[in-house]
């Protein structure tokens, strides 16, 4: 009995081993707050995950997400705005006014969650896998439109802070490197 519990913990050990997680393991939930938006779904795409506030400097930057997606969704790339009032109170209304300013201001397009929290012990389990997998300066969001690069195996490939710009050459860059892989 004794070297069956070893042979049963090696075999657990060794599959837990086998089945690290991946950004396919994660979902959201859809701005509507009713569907759910699983990253699993966009396997074999390339996937940018920006956290988003309407009320922010930044949320300019809403219009050159929906450029990237618009250039890029044909040739394999999702975009998905994770709307967070983590940074600044930026992001106060409800998730029907977020979605509303989303669509009516900058046309968007492109998949919105619901409002989630993006940094620290409680949030969305995918932020901390990124963190975990691009570390603190990559994976964590210490501002409004922070970008996740996630490749087409859901690998996480890099982060950008509110800074670097959609329109950014290096940005730009690394997308086109992800959806040629």
């Amino acid at each position: 009995m004794k070297y069956f519990a070893l042979i049963l913990f090696v075999l657990i050990t060794s599959i837990n081993i086998a089945m690290t997680d991946n950004a396919h393991d994660y979902s959201f939930k859809s701005i509507n707050e009713e569907d759910i938006i699983k990253l699993s779904d966009y396997k074999g795409k390339t996937i940018v995950v920006v956290n988003t506030a309407s009320l922010c400097g930044f949320t300019y930057q809403y219009e050159g997400l929906q450029a990237l997606y618009e250039t890029y969704s044909s040739k394999g790339l999702m975009v998905i705005g994770v709307p967070s009032n983590d940074f600044g109170n930026q992001e106060s209304g409800s998730n029907e006014q977020v979605k509303e300013f989303c669509e009516s201001t900058f046309n968007i397009t492109f998949p919105l969650t619901e409002k989630n929290i993006v940094k620290g012990n409680d949030a969305h389990p995918f932020f901390q896998w990124s963190k975990k997998e691009l570390g603190f300066l990559g994976g964590v969001p210490r501002w409004n439109f922070h970008k996740i690069i996630i490749d087409k195996n859901g690998n996480a490939l890099a982060g950008f802070t509110a800074l670097t710009k959609p329109s950014s050459k290096t940005f730009i860059s690394q997308i086109e490197k992800a959806l040629s892989l």
